[in-house]
């Protein structure tokens, strides 16, 4: 099994020592430091709070690499939810879950392409969506509803941190149907994941 490149970054060096010691006994993961020649495929960023400081670090290792990113805040607010995942985070591990197994997991999943969001976190969202839709756009009479019914409930069990498999039982689709619509509502929105296209929608009044 080839294992996967990882970097941890933190503005305070005891923390960014502890969790490295952490993940470099996995035999899944191999830390590399900014001294070695080498590209991670995942970094990890851990951050007090997704402040202005933080999310110009997030940007800067967006821009600066393919790595993916995962964020490890030790507090995570609804509006520094949404901001890490606009700057292109893809998983987030609060700091007290933190356990280098679910640190792995998080990983592996954002090596594989996919996101990693606890499932309320996911949950918080889709209600700042539904406030927004109720006193924001009902009383204008707007409707940007630029998703489908079928589409909207998939994000909502999404949220509910159900499985392919899940949705695909509680809706009587195939899996197959399922991650079509996944797929499709990233693609067409050009989004990266499934908790991007969640936040995408929370910006812009979508549902």
């Amino acid at each position: 099994m080839s294992r996967i490149a990882v970097r941890v970054f933190a503005r305070d060096p005891i923390s960014e020592a502890g969790l490295s010691s952490q993940l470099r006994p996995r035999p899944e993961v191999r830390v590399v430091s900014p001294r070695e020649d080498e590209d991670p495929e995942v970094v990890l960023v851990l951050v007090d709070a997704v402040d202005e400081e933080s999310l110009n670090t997030l940007r800067f290792l967006r821009r600066n690499g393919d790595a993916k990113v995962i964020l490890i805040p030790a507090s995570l607010d609804d509006q520094g939810l949404v901001r890490a995942i606009e700057v292109g985070v893809v998983g987030i591990v609060r700091r007290v879950e933190a356990t280098p197994e679910r640190l792995v997991s998080a990983i592996r999943s954002a090596a594989a392409g996919e996101g990693a969001v606890p499932p309320d976190m996911l949950g918080r969202l889709l209600e700042q969506i539904g406030r927004l839709q109720r006193t924001v756009l009902d009383p204008r009479g707007i409707a940007f509803n630029g998703l489908s019914a079928r589409e909207v409930e998939v994000l909502r069990l999404v949220a509910e941190g159900l499985g392919t498999a899940q949705i695909a039982l509680r809706l009587s689709y195939s899996e197959r149907t399922v991650k079509n619509i996944l797929h499709d509502v990233t693609t067409r929105l050009q989004l990266r994941n499934r908790s991007h296209a969640v936040a995408y929608a929370l910006r812009e009044g979508l549902i």
